[in-house]
């Protein structure tokens, strides 16, 4: 794995959306699409809270670039995101030909996580992009950043009281 200054630079971007998110209400997942030029085209956090399970980051993102961006372009972008892809989002990104992932914060921590807080499992299976997607490029997790995740997960799902 080899991750950049300007890779933690936008992943740490990633985890300032995941934390807007938990301040709106929402689970904490941020994501940006940069270009290869390293320019940010697009950044969102979670939108499921909203009554829209599919609402994540990655799938907007797979989706806006799909319909902005030619195939060419799309396969030398990164994805940057607090927590690896779902199956969902890695299936998208996969099939808008989008280019390398990388995750702050990995689907095998985000399940130990989750378990540790009592929070149900998820209605979709936890693989990592690597088994939905075999052909996709992904690096993570990142020691320190996934702390970070897995603290804004307990204050999310913290007992409201």
């Amino acid at each position: 794995m080899s991750i950049s200054e300007q890779d933690l630079a936008h992943l740490e971007r990633c985890v300032a959306l995941a934390a807007q998110a938990v301040d709106q209400g929402d689970e904490p997942f941020g994501s940006i699409l940069v270009s290869a030029r390293g320019e940010v085209l697009l950044e969102d956090h979670n939108h499921v809270g909203e009554g829209d399970g599919t609402r994540h980051p990655e799938l907007e993102i797979a989706q806006w670039a799909g319909a902005h961006t030619e195939p060419a372009e799309r396969a030398s972008m990164t994805v940057y995101t607090s927590g690896e892809h779902c199956a969902m989002c890695a299936a998208a990104h996969a099939w808008a030909g989008l280019g390398r992932i990388v995750f702050a914060s990995s689907t095998a921590q985000l399940t130990g996580w989750l378990a540790e807080l009592g929070v149900a499992p998820s209605p979709v299976a936890p693989l990592p992009i690597s088994e939905v997607a075999p052909g996709l490029v992904a690096e993570g997790p990142v020691p320190g950043l996934d702390e970070q995740v897995r603290a804004l997960h307990a204050r999310f799902h913290a007992p409201r009281g």
